[in-house]
Order: structure tokens, then sequence, then C-alpha cells
């Protein structure tokens, strides 16, 4: 049998461990909403946003939008401190398209967020294409002060299941944002959902291995979640379509992980929709279970990142 690779413990790589080796201590992520919108909201490509999008433009745990963002930082170092006693975070900026808007206004913002002491790096979760010169230049000065990381949401490859989830972009857009993002320097980290409806195992399996071929430094996986008040909520109820058991999502997500390459930074191996919202996958509810089944399900399977990763 072979010899499985481990990342702080972890049969793959994950967030922790980067975030360890790369600051020396563990950082505790605070989500923030600053009080932008999205291109797919606004009227400029649509005004229901993505087909799967909640109400709160995915930032469900996000700080209350009212707050500045040196008080929604100040708010989340508050909840967080029953579970976390160190002194360092993460500034999330979670809800909606964080680069979309006036860039005096998200230079405000990000620099509002640079400069809390206990801030060490911001995590910026944009559309690819809400990334125009003038805000990657505000990127790059950022980043200047505290590491800047950008999350993209991609969710597939393929150009079918975008136009059925209102994506509102091609691929083309993205390689071409990554490719910009990193001409700057930046950290890009690649938002997935699996299961989406009509997507195969082999699309799924298409999507990580095209992502592998990118110059991209981190990904997040998750399951699609139906949520009450979005239009897949809707289509679900007229259209019924096909969503995993957990043991059945496990050998899917296990096969991810064993493609993706090994150098690439888990961000998310799965996640969680808000309790109050969520009509399917009731089973993904209790993530702490769901996070040491999935683990157990590597150990069992001797499945490690990267195990059947092809360099081409």
């Amino acid at each position: 049998m072979e010899k499985p690779v481990y990342w702080s413990g972890r049969r793959y790589h994950c967030l922790d461990h980067h975030i360890k080796q790369t600051f020396g201590e563990k950082l505790y992520k605070i989500s923030l909403d600053a009080g932008l919108t999205c291109p797919n909201r606004d009227g400029t490509l649509g005004n229901r946003g993505c087909i799967f999008c909640s109400r709160g433009g995915s930032g469900d745990f996000a700080s209350d939008r009212r707050l500045s963002i040196t008080e929604q930082i100040e708010a989340g170092k508050q909840q967080s401190a029953g579970k976390f006693h160190g002194n360092s975070y993460i500034a999330y900026f979670q809800a909606y398209t964080n680069t979309y808007g006036p860039v005096s206004r998200l230079r405000q913002l990000f620099f509002e967020a640079a400069a809390h002491p206990d801030i060490r790096a911001l995590s910026i979760a944009t559309r690819p294409d809400c990334l125009g010169p003038e805000v990657l230049d505000l990127l790059r000065e950022v980043s200047r002060i505290k590491p800047v990381w950008v999350e993209l949401g991609l969710q597939t490859v393929h150009e079918r299941t975008a136009a059925f989830i209102r994506r509102g972009y091609p691929f083309s857009v993205f390689e071409q944002a990554v490719r910009d993002l990193r001409a700057i320097g930046l950290d890009v980290i690649v938002h997935v959902i699996l299961f989406l409806p009509g997507e195969t195992q082999s699309d799924m399996y298409q999507t990580i291995s095209c992502l592998n071929r990118m110059d991209i430094q981190g990904i997040k996986l998750q399951l699609l979640h139906i949520l009450k008040e979005t239009d897949l909520a809707d289509y679900y109820e007229r259209h019924p379509f096909y969503i995993p058991q957990m043991e059945n999502y496990f050998q899917v997500l296990g096969n991810c992980v064993s493609l993706l390459r090994p150098d690439i930074v888990i961000h998310r191996i799965t996640g969680d929709g808000p309790k109050e919202l969520l009509i399917a996958p009731l089973w993904t509810g209790d993530k702490r279970y769901v996070l040491n089944q999935f683990h157990a399900y590597l150990k069992r399977q001797n499945i490690w990142q990267g195990r059947s990763y092809i360099h081409v």
C-alpha cells in the first residue's frame, strides 16, 4: 500500500497548515459585509443574482453591513472569543462582489481593514469580470501593506452549466483574471460547486483537471446547497434533481481531492448553509460531523491530495 502524504495531520493541503506555515500561527477568518452589490443583481447583467445565491449574496455568515469595517472586525473578534484564543485574523470580504464599486470606496474599505493591527491578511471574494485596471492597481497597493488573497467564484468550467446558474461571464474572462492577478503577485482562490444540476461526475473531475493546469494557489470545494428564497429552490420544487447522500458525495469529493494538484491549498473542503435557510441536503447541517466522517473516509480509502494527480 502506498504511504499517504499529510499536511498537519490531514490528508489534504488544508488551510490551517498553510496559514501556520506562512504566518507562524493560527489565524481566524472574520466575515465582513462591505455594503456592496453585484452586477448580477443591480441590473447590469441581471437583477436576481446567480440561481443559487441567497439574499445575503453568499455572505449569510457575514457581519452587519451597517457597521464600519473596524466595528465589524471588533464584533467578529468578540463572537469568536469562545473558540479562538489567538490575536491574529483574516479580514474576509465575503458578501456580494467586493471589487464592484467606486475605486475610492473600495480603497477606503480595504485600507481600513489593512490598517487594523490584528489583521494579518485580506481575503476578497469577487467576480472575474469585476477586476478592471484601476481595481488591480488598488489591490496591488493594498498587498504592499498586508497579503491579499482574491477569491473568484467560478463554480464550474462548463459553459452550459454556467448559463444555467446565470454566472454571467465566459470562462475566458476567468482565465484572464487569473493571469492579471498573478501578474501583480496575488494569490488566487477558486470557488467550485459540486453536483450542480446536469453535471456528471466526469464534468466535475474535468473542472478539477482544468484548474490543475492553471496558476492558482487555493480552492474551495462545496456541495450545492438549496436555500430558501432562491430561484434554485423554486426550480428544485418544480424539477427535482439529484442531491447526493453523504457517502455518495464523499466518493466524488474524495476523487476530486485525489486528482487535485498537491500544492493547491484547500481553503474549504465542504460547506454548511444557514440552518434556517437550508432546504437540501439536510445532512450537511452538522458541519463538524460531516468533516469527521470525510476524514475517516479518506483514511478508509487511503486517499490523499494529489494521489491521482497527473502532471501535464
